[in-house]
């Protein structure tokens, strides 16, 4: 039977962001090479109480390190440049509303048929 040891972290930040904490940990390979590892940490509380954590882990090892950087670099570049860096969302903010779209009822051409649906499946979503 073989015995799981875990690795020490070398180096480790965490960042806590309400119900979700990212651990940002520097472990070593068993050549001593450095690789870094990030968890997301989520809180789920049931109905009586209770909780548990659910967490994601990535493993990201130094020749991913530049292009790593860089598409994340890029990617929260564009969402600050389109969207701002104010957080707009229901669950940060109380007194947001979210817009409606308005619509205008088809006519008889556009107008849908049960036989013109598609049926969908949620299961693979």
């Amino acid at each position: 039977m073989a015995e799981r040891v875990e690795q020490e972290e070398i180096f480790s930040q965490v960042l806590r962001a309400g119900r979700r904490t990212y651990f940002f940990d520097v472990r070593a390979t068993k050549a001593d090479d450095y690789y870094l590892t990030v968890t997301e940490s989520k809180k789920f509380t049931h109905d009586d109480g209770s909780f548990h954590y659910q967490k994601h882990k990535i493993y990201l090892y130094k020749e991913d390190f530049a292009d790593f950087h860089e598409m994340l670099g890029k990617a929260t570049d564009y969402i600050i440049n389109e969207k701002g860096s104010e957080v707009i969302s229901e669950r940060h903010q109380k007194n947001y509303k979210k817009e409606e779209a308005v619509t205008e009822e088809p006519t008889t051409e556009e107008a849908k048929t049960p036989e013109s649906f598609t049926d969908v499946s949620f299961e693979d979503i």
